[in-house]
C-alpha cells in the first residue's frame, strides 16, 4: 500500500496495491498489520457502513460528539469527492479542509481520524461508499456542518446545486457548531 501524506497532518490517502490480470483483479482493502507499520495508528474498526447515491447526491459534513469516529473510507462503485475538515479547535489546522477523489478505478481509501466532520459528493451517475469506522453510531451525538459554510469554502466539484438530505441542509456553520476542544 502506498501511503500519501494529506496537507493536513493525520488524515492518509491510500493506494492498494492492486494485481490485475484477465479474471479481473484482487487487492488487500484493510490490512491492520500494515496500517499500524506504514501509519503508526492502531485503531479497532467496529462498523462498516455502506451508502448508495445518486449524481449530486452530497452527504454530509457529518461527525459525532459522543463517541468519536475514525473513518476508512472508499468508493466501490462510482467515483465520489470525499472531504475532511478539521474540527479539533486545538489544532493548527483548525477549520481546514482536504477533499479527494475516490473511485471504484483508482481504489483510493481516506483516512480520517476521530475529530474530522466528513462528507462527499458523488461525481457519477452512481456510488457506492464503504467505510470502516472506529466506534459505533451514536444518534444523540450527531452532529452536521454546514456543506456551503463560507468559512471553509470547500470547493465541492458540483455543475448544479447538490441533491441534500433534511439534516444536511440545516447543517451549523462551523463558528457555531459544537466541536472538538
Amino acid at each position: 500500500m502506498k501511503v500519501i501524506p494529506a496537507e493536513i497532518p493525520d488524515i492518509f490517502l491510500l493506494e492498494p496495491q492492486v494485481f490485475s490480470d484477465s479474471r479481473g483483479f484482487f487487492f488487500e482493502s484493510y490490512n491492520q498489520q500494515k496500517f499500524i507499520d506504514k501509519l503508526g495508528i492502531t485503531v479497532n474498526f467496529v462498523q462498516d457502513n455502506h451508502s448508495s447515491s445518486q449524481r449530486n447526491v452530497l452527504r454530509g459534513l457529518h461527525y459525532q460528539v459522543i463517541q468519536p469516529q475514525g473513518k476508512l473510507v472508499r468508493a466501490v462503485v462510482g467515483t465520489i469527492f470525499d472531504v475532511a475538515v478539521d474540527i479539533r479547535k486545538s489544532s493548527p489546522t483548525f477549520g481546514q479542509w482536504v477533499g479527494y477523489v475516490l473511485s471504484a478505478e483508482n481504489k483510493r481509501q481516506l483516512w480520517v481520524p476521530p475529530g474530522f466532520a466528513h462528507g462527499f459528493v458523488v461525481l457519477s451517475e452512481v456510488a457506492e461508499v464503504i467505510y470502516k469506522t472506529t466506534d459505533y453510531y451514536a444518534p444523540g451525538g450527531d452532529r452536521t456542518i454546514l456543506w456551503n459554510d463560507p468559512d471553509l469554502a470547500i470547493n465541492w466539484p458540483l455543475k448544479e446545486p447538490p441533491i441534500l438530505s433534511a439534516k444536511d441542509s440545516q447543517g451549523q456553520p462551523l463558528k457555531s457548531a459544537e466541536v472538538y476542544e
